[in-house]
């Protein structure tokens, strides 16, 4: 789609792109804190995750608060359906705020115009991400701290990490399934909605944040399929096949 708002460098846009950033030093100094340094691979999984969490809570959080409190009264003669929440006079989402969320949204939303209104397919999957998958994320955090405690006995640990390989995995699944349905429908539409001609729309706005949750989460699901073959080979009596004694 061809560029409709040109990228400026002012003070707003740089304050909403250093907000959307803070996580990453936040979550990072959190896993550094929290996780021991013999654990490399549980301090990336913390950060991640403690990353993944706060994105959800405050970022996207932000986002549903937009989208069901900030609106605009419509005249009865540009009522189209579908009507978001029912209400006929109204349109919903961050284009009709004020404050510094519904700034950011607006800043984003140049980038996806989707993010500016009350898109109910991208409301719908927000409403998972932000109320199922912030929980998830911060759930994780806590069994890789329990797994990683040299004060914690073995049983304890064992525990923390067999949850942790069931919950992280499935987090990582909906995260993938959250991108795809969030784009698929936009490249089987020519990206109608997306500003794609802007290289910093293009490859900061939407490609990086968004892949984010591309690569990351194929890596856990990589690092959980490494777990759970290393527990099914270490369970496995020799001379076992599928639960009989080889003859």
């Amino acid at each position: 789609m061809a560029s409709t708002t040109p990228f400026a460098l002012d003070i707003p846009t740089c304050l909403c792109i250093a907000f959307a950033l803070s996580f990453m030093p936040i979550a990072y100094f959190l896993g550094q804190t929290l996780i021991p340094s013999t654990h490399t691979r549980n301090r990336i999984l913390f950060s991640w995750h403690a990353y993944d969490a706060l994105t959800h809570f405050f970022i996207e959080g932000s986002f549903l608060y937009e989208c069901f409190f900030s609106y605009t009264n419509l005249p009865a003669s540009f009522a189209r359906p579908p009507y978001f929440l029912n209400y006929t006079d109204r349109a919903y989402g961050a284009a009709f705020g004020t404050g510094p969320s519904a700034r950011l949204w607006q800043e984003y939303a140049k980038a996806d115009f989707r993010w500016a209104t009350s898109d109910a397919t991208v409301v719908a999957l927000e409403l998972l991400t932000v109320l199922l998958g912030g929980p998830a994320a911060l759930y994780v955090c806590y069994l890789l701290w329990k797994s990683s405690r040299s004060t914690s006995s073995a049983g304890v640990r064992a525990a923390a990490k067999a949850k942790l390989w069931l919950v992280a995995p499935a987090l990582a699944t909906a995260e993938l399934y959250g991108g795809w349905m969030t784009f698929a429908p936009e490249w089987l539409t020519g990206s109608a909605q997306l500003d794609t001609s802007n290289p910093i729309y293009l490859w900061f706005y939407l490609f990086f944040f968004n892949t984010l949750w591309v690569f990351v989460p194929v890596w856990v699901l990589w690092e959980a399929t490494g777990e759970l073959k290393r527990a099914f080979v270490k369970a496995e009596p020799a001379g076992v096949d599928g639960g009989r004694k080889k003859r």
